[in-house]
């Protein structure tokens, strides 16, 4: 069984019963047989109904923001970003999927050669319950743009939200199990990987999640695209504007109640605006609300989960424990609810989790550094590689540090990381593989042919 929790007071929302292993078969042999229709359609085809998906979205965004703060926690603000940005991706490929996918033509010694995209098959997507809509869009729509059929494993705790989007699949005229939702546990979903019918595998997740499923997926020589969260560092340089990057940095790491993969973690600042920097981000962490994510003005709701508010506690415990100071927060609120107050740890070092670690909720971790060699050293010295930020008034320094100096798969200057449909979404090391979002990703799932006619 699966069970639907709603963090504000742990009380249980519903109890879904998991698909048999059976059932799981006969979806992903439905979705391989509507794939076989599905892949011969043309591109205004398509369209037309990724874009009745975007109205749909756009038309229940209030229904769809209730939904994800009542399973996962997210003040409704925020849900209804989550909700506009997902239509915004729908109508991006309605736009440009044909661009991407048009036949490309090199000359060579042939009559004609040219290479052309053919989609896969049916593509597994496990994804995660922090951003439950926008995750599975990011998949889906460019996937079934390039004529493939999909199969959704969510993650437990949001059955309610995968059930949804299904039904939004559905309800815009997509054919009938193109887009499959399954719910089981995430210990069976190497069953599911398995199965010949499914071609690929994307996932959003943990390291150890990630690991699993690109293990079982290459020992069937099955494509894999990974997103394994991040560590993200944001230098703050000397002559940056603390007012602005401040500002920046809260939002940063306040996004989504501190769960998001590229939202700021590790605050690497130099040691002449150290103090400075500091006082302001904790006094700017202080102000923001927690509270129910129905309320409008709330700007922090729980964490998805009693565990992962735990979780969260040990490391800011431990890495008190090692020296670390805790300017703010830090402790766990009294009451019901897995709340987790704004959190702000000074004199991070090498060693201690908020440094080493992920951490997943309303903690900031600052770290004081002598100068940028320095700062760019620290910043780079992480297991992860997804995002990074600069800040500085020297835009084009901080555009070569970007460029040039930073390990991750998206580095901002005098912003903070965010992803965007027209731009290519990954990481590097630990942070895992392979691309989303732009014509990078929509060809991650395609057979990349060469055509050669003498």
């Amino acid at each position: 069984m699966l069970t639907a929790v709603n963090p504000v007071n742990g009380n249980i929302i519903r109890t879904y019963e998991e698909h048999s292993t059976k059932q799981l078969a006969d979806k992903v042999s439905a979705a391989h047989q509507a794939f076989l229709g599905w892949r011969a359609t043309t591109f205004p085809q398509r369209v037309e109904k990724l874009r009745n998906a975007a109205q749909i979205l756009t038309d229940k965004k209030e229904e769809y923001a209730e939904l994800m703060a009542t399973e996962m926690g997210k003040p409704v603000r925020g849900g209804r970003a989550e909700i506009e940005k997902c239509a915004w991706l729908c109508e991006y490929y309605a736009d440009n999927a044909l661009t991407a996918l048009q036949p490309e033509f090199i000359e060579t010694d042939a009559r004609k050669s040219y290479i052309s995209f053919n989609p896969l098959g049916v593509v597994l997507a496990i994804m995660p319950w922090n951003y439950p809509f926008w995750q599975v869009f990011r998949f889906a729509a460019p996937a079934l743009m390039a004529g493939n059929a999909a199969v959704l494993k969510h993650a437990s705790n949001v059955p309610g939200c995968s059930l949804a989007i299904e039904r939004i699949f559905k309800t815009a005229g997509f054919p009938e199990n193109l887009f499959q939702n399954v719910l089981l546990a995430g210990d069976r979903v190497d069953r599911l990987v398995a199965d010949p019918l499914i071609r690929a595998v994307t996932l959003t997740g943990s390291q150890a999640a990630g690991r699993a499923v690109a293990a079982g997926a290459g020992k069937l020589l099955k494509k894999t695209v990974l997103e394994l969260g991040g560590s993200d560092p944001y230098i703050i340089l000397e002559d940056a504007d603390l007012a602005k990057t401040v500002e920046s940095c809260v939002a940063s790491r306040l996004l989504n109640s501190g769960q998001s993969c590229i939202a700021a973690k590790r605050f690497v600042v130099v040691e002449s605006v150290h103090k400075r920097f500091t006082d302001m981000l904790a006094a700017q962490m202080e102000q923001r609300k927690i509270g129910s994510p129905l309320e409008e003005d709330t700007e922090i709701g729980p964490q998805a989960r009693f565990d992962l508010r735990d979780e969260l506690q040990r490391q800011v415990i431990q890495s008190v424990q090692k020296g670390a100071r805790c300017l703010l927060g830090g402790r766990i609120p009294e009451g019901e609810g897995a709340f987790y107050p704004a959190t702000v740890l000074d004199n991070v070092q090498k060693g201690m989790p908020a440094y080493e670690e992920e951490t997943f909720g309303p903690v900031a971790a600052v770290i004081a550094v002598k100068n940028e060699a320095e700062a760019v050293k620290t910043a780079n010295d992480t297991a992860f590689g997804l995002g990074a930020a600069v800040f500085t008034a020297d835009v084009d320094h901080g555009e070569r540090i970007a460029a040039d100096q930073l390990e991750a798969g998206n580095c901002f200057v005098n912003a903070f990381v965010r992803s965007d449909p027209r731009l290519p979404f990954g990481g590097i090391k630990q942070s895992g593989y392979g691309r989303e979002l732009s014509h990078y990703g929509i060809k991650e799932f395609v057979n990349i042919k060469t055509v050669y006619v003498s």
